[in-house]
């Protein structure tokens, strides 16, 4: 899953030459929590929320509010901004650009070309519909949880015996997150399953690997048997 499949196209930026309060009213206005900063049709810098806070705190200090306000219609974004920010190319995939969010501490990041030209934003709310169309959380199914040999065929043994119940497989994924030496965890999701075979389907599925959790999003029912 790609990030322009998923960033935002129509980005708000803000021009070099504009002032503090001017960006303030886009932040606002917009409902967004940083601005890239443009200089004739070229990204020099961002300017986030946090900058704009930092630099009205820092002014405020033995003023009045009438003199805070012109002072701050003075301020000009490059006086705040940061230069060269972090940024990702539309090819990047999901997982790419949400371990460059995590590493960073940030919460987005402008998605520039290979002509260094602004093409969209990627959000952690973007990353997050992301995980949800990947894992198939729209559709109100059953999420099985399991510890499985790591071998070739153990995902595909489970999944089979899934279908064999005339289940449709939403998503299919693996970690080695908290697994023993040896062994994987692998998360099904699957619905169209018959509830009146859903206790036989977890029987044969134990047969196959240790069940850690089974998840029913369509009575709301959670069982925890181990993590």
């Amino acid at each position: 899953m790609l990030v322009k499949n998923w960033m935002s196209k129509n980005v708000i930026t803000v021009d070099i030459n504009e002032s503090l309060i001017d960006a303030v009213k886009l932040l606002k206005h917009n409902d967004i929590g940083r601005l890239p900063v443009m200089k004739k049709g070229e990204m020099v810098g961002i300017v986030t929320d946090r900058d704009v806070k930092r630099a009205s705190a820092s002014d405020a200090v033995s003023l009045e509010i009438h003199e805070l306000l012109y002072l701050l219609s003075k301020l000009k974004i490059e006086e705040i901004m940061t230069k060269d920010p972090i940024t990702v190319p539309p090819d990047y995939t999901v997982e790419e650009t949400a371990d460059v969010l995590l590493e960073n501490k940030i919460s987005s990041t402008p998605v520039v070309n290979d002509q260094d030209q602004l093409v969209g934003i990627i959000t952690q709310n973007d990353l997050f519909r992301a995980l949800i169309s990947l894992t198939g959380e729209r559709k109100k199914g059953i999420q099985f949880a399991f510890k499985v040999e790591d071998r070739p065929s153990s995902t595909n043994e489970l999944a089979d015996i899934i279908r064999n119940y005339n289940g449709r497989l939403a998503s299919i994924l693996s970690s080695y997150q908290n697994s023993p030496e040896g062994y994987k965890n692998v998360y099904i999701k699957a619905y169209q399953i018959d509830r009146e075979e859903i206790s036989e389907l977890k029987n044969e599925l134990r047969g196959k690997a240790t069940m850690l959790y089974f998840v029913d999003q369509r009575e709301n029912k959670r069982e925890v048997y181990a993590l």
